[in-house]
């Protein structure tokens, strides 16, 4: 039924926890791992004005320190029988989960949630929060 998941993650306590819940899926006829993480452009401009390098240096070095904290769980994942994808996406990622999810045309999404505070996102994270407002697929919040 869920064959093919997307798995967002931003390396949150929440986002390791909800990898538990990706690998079960597999003996629930899980296929394939859609692996997803988003370079928020929003704070990079905020940032290029305090840093020593230029934003697309920064850019580069935040996708290596990605996949540095990526090749780990695809590597568990692929172990435990799923085929893997790796995805590095620059924006927002409200947006770029939605537009992932889209084009890889998922069954499932598994995403951890977190508490901001904001009364609107006491039980959901705010990108998970519009997650779940907007998506049209199933999707597996991690508390």
């Amino acid at each position: 039924m869920f064959e093919k998941i997307l798995y967002p993650i931003d390396f949150s306590k929440e986002a390791k926890k909800a990898l538990e819940y990706v690998k079960q899926l597999k003996d629930a006829g899980g296929k394939e791992v859609i692996l997803l993480h988003v370079i928020d452009r929003r704070g990079l401009s905020d940032l290029g004005r305090y840093a020593t390098k230029d934003i697309p240096e920064i850019q580069r070095d935040m996708e290596k320190k990605a996949m540095r904290e990526i090749s780990p769980i695809e590597n568990e994942l692929k172990e435990r029988g799923f085929k893997v994808k790796v995805r590095i996406e620059r924006g927002g990622p409200y947006n770029e989960i939605l537009k992932v999810a889209e084009e890889e045309n998922v069954s499932l999404i598994v995403t951890g949630s977190r508490g901001t505070g904001n009364i609107e996102e006491l039980l959901l994270g705010s990108v998970s929060y519009k997650v779940v407002r907007k998506i049209k697929k199933p999707i597996l919040v991690i508390k």
